[in-house]
């Protein structure tokens, strides 16, 4: 077939490979612009546009696609088969929607209509889902509604981060794509629609998802949420009105009696704190507002507890 592929991070740099392996032939590739990265601010371009690059293919980068007439233009020109989007990072307008003989194609990291939205892949694991995957869907103007095409299921480990997710579903997914476009030319995938009942909704990270909540949450679901939020916002909460970045913790086997959520025990060079539900999480590797990373033991040489000491006091 003769494509347009839109995609930005690395997470379709698998897709667009797969297709060219399949022989489809990529008339143009459309990516984000070039973003500064890095404490340097260095612009840099995104994976997808690397990927392209390598391969030889024509990039394009719009700054914005709805009301631009010179990019619909070259897609009119080009008069794709399918247009496949994978985390292109915008709203696909009603024109290109309208524009490939088989439509839009998406692929998204959950097993919709569960976790529409910008990030669902943080989501399944902050939410201790114990089961995600991916679908192809046919693009429409609503947020993920679109008729389903085919799903894969993929289990997600008790101790599984986001990023290692990603990475399962980014390289899992991309097969997926090239059968989807395969059973849509021989008629053997048809769409079918969501039911819409069944959705939920899984919005894009704020700063604020990452602050530890040790009365509202026990030890699993702060730690679900540490591994769902990697790498940012992570997991954080305050010591002494300073910021505590929690980089690797553990749900605590052990019990201590009574629990007072936040309150900090030391046991043995070993740093934990009390959950709702009566949990313990264990703090593995720390690091305090203005220090250095540090592991358990090496932060409590440099930082004393008193007996009283409560995380998570907002700072007056």
């Amino acid at each position: 077939m003769k494509l347009v592929f839109c995609g930005t991070p690395d997470f379709a740099v698998p897709t667009l490979e797969a297709l060219l392996a399949a022989g489809h032939k990529i008339a143009l590739v459309v990516s984000q612009p070039d973003r500064p990265v890095g404490r340097a601010q260095q612009l840099t371009a995104p994976p997808v546009k690397q990927a392209a690059l390598a391969a030889g293919l024509q990039v394009t980068q719009p700054e914005k696609i709805r009301n631009n007439a010179e990019f619909r233009a070259r897609l009119e020109s080009i008069s794709p088969d399918a247009i496949v989007v994978v985390a292109y990072g915008r709203i696909i307008p009603p024109w290109m929607l309208a524009l490939p003989r088989l439509g839009c194609i998406n692929l998204h990291g959950s097993l919709l209509p569960k976790y529409r939205g910008a990030a669902p892949i943080q989501w399944a694991v902050a939410n201790g889902d114990a089961v995600t995957g991916n679908t192809t869907m046919l693009l429409e103007e609503g947020l993920d509604t679109g008729p389903i095409l085919l799903q894969q299921t993929i289990e997600i480990g008790p101790h599984q981060t986001s990023v290692e997710l990603f990475e399962m579903l980014a390289r899992s997914g991309a097969p997926l794509v090239v059968g989807t476009l395969a059973g849509l030319a021989d008629g053997t995938v048809q769409p079918h629609p969501q039911n819409h009942e069944g959705a939920t909704f899984a919005p894009i990270l704020d700063r604020e998802d990452g602050r530890m909540d040790f009365a509202a949450r026990t030890a699993q679901e702060l730690y679900n949420r540490w591994r769902g939020f990697q790498p940012w916002p992570g997991a954080f909460t305050t010591l002494d009105g300073k910021k505590l970045i929690v980089h690797r913790l553990a749900v605590a086997e052990m019990q201590f009696g009574p629990v007072v959520p936040g309150h900090v025990r030391i046991e043995k060079h070993r740093i934990f704190s009390g959950c709702a539900g009566n949990t313990w999480l264990e703090f593995l590797e720390l690091q305090l507002e203005g220090k250095k990373r540090m592991v358990a033991a090496e932060f409590l040489r440099g930082n004393q507890f008193a007996a009283d000491t409560c995380l998570g006091l907002r700072i007056r």
